[in-house]
């Protein structure tokens, strides 16, 4: 295992770091205030969901004026120029603060090291500053009413037109687009090539004419999500990213990173597991021996996940490939996902669906959030796929449209 797991006694060197962290909290940052367990954080108004994304698109700004962002970046990118266990450590500390980046660090963890691998330098030097200090905050484009599951057969269509493209289409549940000034877009370039080869990947400003971002109401009440009409958007070719036609090598880069934040935020919220332990007091079920077995399950797999989320992460900001398969990760964590809310409604029972206190709105809250990761970021099905063919080496699935040109594949 990693040195950024195993470390438990700081060098000279992190130590000083440690203190410099501190330092800045302290004077930046206000400690974490006691609430209670069961709060459940759900802005159900667009004001108070935008009070929220500008506060924690500030604290990524604060952070980066104080040398404290991008840490792993080079530092003529704005970064630290430093390694995983710089991340590791500000980590650490910043848990007893009442601070976060929210949303910004997602489109951070997707889009930077697909800057880095592929981006050019001058793009770089534009780009990764501006998205570390929270400048640009930027959405993610790629899914479509169509073109979910099977994203490369995306009909958003993008012609060129001397040193601009434009764009015509639909993209659908973009998480934050109504907040973003950037979006990553992907578009079908060449409609006569297989689906997977006439696709590009380009960044392009949400205040161009004929983008219209319209929130989608969720079960909650809140709108998280987005669809996003572009009608004859002009977008500079200079922002493609990678290369025209080969959009999808980039693409695969931001959802391989995306699953792998994902599967390992999905205990960044706190320990459900501790939860659940307490719903059980509560309701008078830490004796039931089936109870007891499922908490227990609940307590290893909410470790397993924080141990493969940091490997994995770890390699991530050392720009080296994963040595766990990040499509493992998000299986696992959206198998445990969906176990924690049965589990939440088995131990609560009917009370835990129907009462209107903070415990039984955390029940709900779980259990009508079972499957919202296994769906955000590739579906099971997809990841499933990636991991059999990529991580195993078997066979690809049969299919009879992988080289048959985009425009002669059946779309519903």
């Amino acid at each position: 295992m990693s040195d950024e797991i195993t470390t438990t006694v700081d060098t000279p060197e992190q130590a000083e770091f440690r203190a410099e962290v501190q330092a800045f909290l302290a004077a930046n940052a206000e400690l974490r205030k006691p609430v209670s367990r069961w709060t459940t954080l759900t802005h159900t108004d667009a004001a108070s969901a935008q009070a929220w994304f500008d506060r924690t698109r500030a604290w990524q700004r604060t952070r980066f004026d104080h040398r404290m962002a991008g840490l792993t970046y080079p530092v003529e990118l704005g970064g630290r120029g430093g390694t995983a266990w710089h991340e590791r450590i500000f980590n650490e500390e910043a848990v007893r603060y009442d601070v976060s980046s929210g949303f910004v660090s997602a489109t951070i963890a997707m889009l930077g090291p697909t800057l880095m691998k592929h981006a050019t330098p001058d793009q770089q030097a534009h780009y990764v500053p501006r998205l570390l200090s929270g400048e640009y905050a930027f959405c993610q484009l790629f899914s479509e009413p169509g073109a979910g599951s099977d994203l490369a057969g995306l009909a958003c269509r993008a012609v060129r037109d001397g040193d601009e493209f434009v764009v015509t289409g639909q993209k659908v549940w973009n998480s934050a687009a109504q907040f973003c000034d950037w979006g990553m877009l992907l578009v079908r370039t060449d409609p006569e090539a297989p689906k997977h080869r006439g696709i590009t990947f380009i960044l392009v400003d949400m205040a161009s004419p004929g983008i219209e971002v319209r929130p989608l109401v969720q079960a909650n009440g809140a709108s998280e999500f987005n669809e996003v009409f572009l009608h004859e958007v002009r977008v500079p070719v200079a922002n493609v990213i990678g290369e025209i036609d080969g959009g999808w090598v980039p693409a695969r880069t931001v959802l391989s990173n995306e699953a792998a934040f994902i599967g390992g935020g999905s205990t960044a919220a706190g320990s459900k597991s501790a939860n659940l332990i307490e719903l059980a007091r509560i309701h008078g079920r830490t004796g039931d021996p089936v109870v007891r077995q499922e908490l227990a399950d609940a307590v290893i797999r909410e470790r397993i996940i924080g141990a493969m989320g940091e490997r994995i992460m770890a390699a991530v900001r050392r720009r080296e490939v994963p040595p766990i398969d990040p499509a493992a990760l998000k299986l696992f964590a959206c198998e445990s996902r969906v176990r924690t809310g049965n589990l939440a409604v088995a131990i609560a029972g009917p009370a835990g669906l129907v009462g209107g206190d903070e415990v039984a709105n955390w029940v709900q809250t779980e259990v009508v959030g079972r499957y919202t990761i296994s769906i955000g970021g590739g579906t099971n099905e997809v990841q499933k796929n990636n991991l059999a063919e990529r991580a195993l080496g078997l066979p690809r699935e049969p299919r009879n449209d992988h080289e048959i040109p985009w425009r002669d594949v059946p779309r519903n």
